[in-house]
């Protein structure tokens, strides 16, 4: 299928990714996208030399998810918001490890973030209780291809079909990810990790930090495909799994006890009022 001559749609509350890529539970997969992410030798090198990850990464990722959902939640505004996004990174380039020049806005570079999203989504749809069957994973393939056609980016390195993409994802795991410098830091405990922002600073922070230090690299390790580990020489025992396990269906099992309006992010709450207000001002018109 041609994927350059796709006109940017926004998705809607009907979409499967609005359903899956909203759920607050998967900020638990956040380490899993970024180390996956952080293997990239391009994005490697932008973390390491042109962000403030390292200072203080859990700022740098929440500050990243806001404007990254609003690209799925802000309706008739999320072409608008996807182009932000984008912009946010032209000034990024440099050389990787290997010698190679890159820029972030490369369509291969840039797409392989996208696809981290995409395919973390699918596996939270599992982990979370809610599998698609096939036609359904085929329809949210199709929806991540409208949802990353909004960053107005070259189309060429998006795969035809999920099959296609299946064929991409296992290559970029043997072919293009590595042990990089970001994803190394990255798994290594820091004798230091302050507060996301400053009014967490204090005991509240405290009481946190050994949680948020520990328990997302631990999900994220787990949660990384086994030729991922591989590659980084992480182990991952039996008995890891069955805890891992043993925290999603405590999830699962809890789920129906969460208030409906705490069931989804608030950027897609916006979205739905955005889309409704849309719908009534178009009656009026």
């Amino acid at each position: 299928m041609d994927r350059t001559t796709i006109t940017p749609q926004p998705l809607g509350p009907d979409t499967l990714t609005w359903k899956n890529f909203g759920d607050p539970r998967a900020l638990l997969l956040t380490a899993r996208t970024g180390l996956l992410q952080a293997m990239h030798p391009a994005i490697s090198s932008a973390l390491v030399h042109q962000s403030d990850f390292f200072e203080n990464p859990w700022n740098r990722l929440l500050r990243s998810a806001g404007p990254i959902l609003g690209v799925v939640y802000d309706g008739p505004r999320a072409p608008d918001t996807g182009r932000k996004v984008r912009d946010f990174h032209k000034g990024l380039k440099g050389f990787d490890d290997h010698g190679g020049s890159w820029h972030a806005l490369q369509p291969d570079v840039y797409y392989w973030a996208h696809a981290t999203f995409f395919d973390s989504m699918m596996v939270g749809s599992d982990l979370f209780g809610h599998p698609m069957t096939a036609y359904q994973q085929e329809q949210a393939y199709e929806e991540s291809v409208q949802w990353y056609a909004m960053y107005g980016l070259s189309m060429r390195p998006v795969p035809p079909n999920l099959h296609a993409f299946r064929e991409y994802w296992d290559h970029m795991l043997h072919d293009v990810l590595e042990p990089t410098e970001a994803v190394l830091a990255s798994l290594r405990p820091e004798a230091e990790l302050p507060a996301p922002f400053d009014w967490m600073r204090g005991p509240l922070w405290w009481a946190l930090k050994p949680g948020v230090r520990h328990v997302p690299v631990w999900i994220g390790r787990g949660l990384l495909p086994p030729e991922a580990r591989a590659l980084l020489g992480l182990e991952w025992s039996a008995a890891e799994e069955r805890a891992l396990q043993a925290l999603f269906a405590a999830l699962r099992a809890s789920w129906p006890l969460v208030p409906s309006p705490l069931k989804e992010t608030a950027r897609a709450r916006r979205g739905r009022r955005w889309i409704a207000e849309s719908q009534r001002e178009a009656l009026f018109t």
